[in-house]
């Protein structure tokens, strides 16, 4: 476990290399269309042992002198308050949290642009909130007929209604809170308008995977799809670069399907398109910086499982239905696995049948799995996390971390006084313990000094668990699966 398939400096170096190079191909101006995580890209670092989660940030500031930043946000999304997933805050909240991490990066962004806008009141007050922030903020309007009516979204009319965004450094980086948000349409409008002006520039897309130079059913590709299972997302051989070059290569439908108008419009906002396939957009390196494959088999076999637990849990939670599953399903017959090839699962759930309830498991550096079970004081994952901290600091396992009467009044504190029904002590606070017992006691102090080498290290629980210990092992880097059950039969679950 924990092997290197990816090397991470060569990726920086070649990545910074190649987008100076597009820059220069246009004279000195480019719009960057930047997909996926720009910040804690955790999925890329998972299939990619090696890829640090920050990756795509620290290239951009090899670049910053150079960069300036348009952050686009659909005003529907404003108005229906359209929620991140992953980190359960709202697209204009995030949008927030995105300016403040880029300026802390030292990265400069240059204005917001509100797309598809038709005056939707949620929007125009978002608008004055950001004023009222000192940002600048453009407005981009909905096109009938996009994005077929190529001669009416290339007019007066289409992009030339739109704001025309002030930039005034050589690479825009075009980002967005998440997919859908008109990243491209804002592209394409610049260009336009550049074109109005006299002035040279161009357009290209950053998108991590697929990746494009590997095999189409490689398992880093096919994580790729388990991991946009939800939006349907499908993985295939680019039919106009096989045409352009005589090179397989792949990319995935909705870029292949866009690129015939995406042509069209090129050509007619500058004459010709500079590109012949969606595969010559993207100036994406990663391909080129594998360096053990079978690593990267691997570890991308275990996120597609990842991801089927995932699609399952989000089932059971009623926020999906069974055709994510479905697919995760296919994916892992073509990938040749199962959920028998993640050994941490066989592990709680036997564990869980043998002690009558919740259990969990976790595979260590050494391959060895150690298990955690539901007992009077703690629950089966505070008790997991602390035998591994046990293991791994070479402490007997006989030996307690944390003394009973350390735990006993935080449970009753719990209970008695802060309106718990559960007295079981969540992660967060088995961790604030052993912190605190290991000012005194040595045992606790070694096992604490070992937190940092839970990263990376696989978990399964034989239930869905609380948000709160959800969050705490995402924190630790575990990577976490969950059988979809809940462990009682209530209907409100936190």
């Amino acid at each position: 476990m924990n092997k290197i398939g990816f090397d991470n400096d060569k990726y920086l170096d070649m990545q910074s290399k190649h987008i100076k190079e597009r820059i220069g191909q246009f004279g000195g101006k480019l719009y960057l269309e930047f997909g996926g995580k720009l910040f804690d890209d955790y999925h890329a670092s998972r299939v990619l042992p090696g890829f640090k989660p920050d990756s795509k940030i620290t290239m951009l500031k090899q670049l910053k002198d150079q960069t300036e930043i348009v952050i686009a946000i659909k005003a529907g999304d404003i108005e229906k308050n359209k929620v991140r997933g992953d980190i359960g805050i709202t697209y204009d909240m995030d949008l927030l949290r995105l300016i403040d991490a880029f300026t802390n990066n030292g990265l400069y962004v240059g204005s917001v642009v509100l797309t598809q806008f038709s005056e939707q009141p949620s929007a125009v007050a978002y608008e004055k909130k950001l004023k009222a922030l000192g940002l600048k903020v453009y407005r981009h309007y909905p096109i009938e007929g996009y994005p077929s009516n190529v001669p009416a979204i290339v007019s007066d009319e289409g992009y030339g209604r739109n704001d025309y965004i002030e930039t005034t450094r050589p690479l825009v980086v075009v980002t967005a809170p998440g997919p859908g948000s008109g990243k491209m349409a804002t592209c394409l409008s610049q260009l336009y308008h550049e074109q109005k002006r006299g002035v040279k520039a161009g357009y290209a897309k950053f998108e991590t995977f697929p990746i494009w130079n590997i095999p189409l059913n490689h398992p880093v590709n096919l994580a790729y799809e388990a991991a946009t299972a939800d939006l349907n997302d499908v993985n295939m051989i680019d039919p106009f670069h096989l045409e352009a070059y005589g090179k397989t290569v792949v990319n995935y439908n909705r870029d292949v399907e866009v690129f015939p108008v995406l042509k069209a419009m090129f050509e007619k906002i500058s004459g010709t398109c500079p590109y012949q396939s969606p595969t010559d957009m993207g100036v994406n390196m990663a391909g080129h910086c594998i360096v053990d494959d079978e690593v990267t088999r691997q570890a991308s076999k275990q996120e597609i499982i990842r991801r089927y637990y995932q699609a399952m849990c989000d089932k059971r939670k009623g926020d999906a239905g069974d055709a994510a599953i479905q697919k995760i399903d296919l994916l892992m017959k073509k990938a040749g696995i199962s959920v028998a090839d993640r050994p941490v699962v066989a592990a709680a759930n036997i564990r869980a049948e043998e002690t009558g309830g919740p259990a969990a498991a976790m595979e260590l550096p050494d391959g060895s799995v150690i298990t955690g079970k539901t007992s009077p004081l703690l629950g089966a994952s505070s008790a997991l996390i602390l035998n591994a901290l046990k293991n791994l600091a070479g402490i007997d396992d006989s030996i307690k971390l944390i003394s009973p009467q350390v735990i006993e009044p935080i449970m009753d504190l719990k209970v008695t006084y802060l309106g718990n029904h559960n007295p079981l002590l969540h992660i967060d606070e088995i961790l604030i313990a052993l912190s605190i017992e290991a000012l005194t006691n040595e045992a606790a102090k070694k096992a604490y000094a070992k937190l940092p080498e839970l990263a990376g290290l696989e978990v399964h629980s034989s239930v869905i668990l609380s948000q709160v210990d959800v969050g705490v092992f995402k924190k630790l880097g575990v990577n976490l699966t969950c059988e979809p059950k809940y462990q009682s039969k209530k209907l409100f679950h936190t």
